[in-house]
């Protein structure tokens, strides 16, 4: 809505500058949009992740069963705002139990939510792993490994980082609210180096993926 309301400013102040429409009509139109976006943030409660380590702010964090992003990256305009009411929050990383807290959401209040995972228990470790590198674009997509969500984009890109699988076949699902999700199996051998590269397509219709709705295969990937 802020973002509106600057589009809407420029826009204005342009056609009083190239025609004659009178700069207070323009300064009452700006003046009113604001109101709307001042009552907005006065019906919506805003929720803050805070978490101590990389962990839990690499973590992905579904609201209601809907997935929103990592819980670094939900501050600024993609921070959580929720009409007032009873919320369930669920956060998860690879290889640690899920998170989940049911909030009360007030009307213009913020609520601090302290986020802390706990590692789960793991199989058996294999011997001997292969490594996915990932250039994906935007960076911020999540990633499901077998149906299970493990990251985002962005922790599998860059020097020194890449994702680890054991040997062997494995489906991979990147997926994002509002962008089409791609899928691809890969077969992994031990030490080899694969790479994947993709953009993710816009998508104006209103998302389905089952994964990005909160359902996901068991924790039983093993972990390096």
């Amino acid at each position: 809505m802020h973002l509106a309301v600057s589009i809407m400013l420029s826009n204005l102040l342009g056609k009083t500058r190239r025609s004659r429409i009178p700069l207070f009509i323009a300064i009452s139109t700006i003046w009113f949009c604001s109101l709307l976006f001042a009552g907005e943030n006065q019906v919506m409660g805003e929720i803050l992740l805070q978490g101590k380590s990389k962990i839990e702010r690499t973590s992905g964090v579904w609201i209601d069963g809907q997935y929103v992003g990592y819980l670094k990256e939900l501050k600024g305009n993609k921070r959580i705002l929720l009409l007032p009411g009873e919320h369930t929050i669920s956060v998860r990383q690879d290889g640690y139990q899920d998170f989940n807290q049911t909030v009360e959401v007030r009307p213009g209040q913020k609520q601090l939510v302290d986020v802390a995972m706990v590692k789960a228990p793991t199989g058996p470790m294999p011997t001997q792993w292969a490594t996915v590198k990932m250039a994906v674009a935007p960076n911020r997509a999540a990633v499901f490994l077998d149906g299970r969500f493990i990251g985002h984009t962005g922790e599998f890109d860059g020097l020194g980082r890449a994702l680890l699988v054991a040997p062997g076949s494995h489906e991979i699902k990147i997926a994002l609210p509002g962008y089409q999700t791609f899928e691809t199996t890969i077969n992994a051998a031990a030490r080899q180096k694969l790479e994947l590269r993709t953009t993710l397509l816009k998508n104006n219709n209103p998302t389905e993926d089952p994964s990005l709705k909160g359902d996901q295969a068991p924790p039983d990937r093993p972990q390096p």
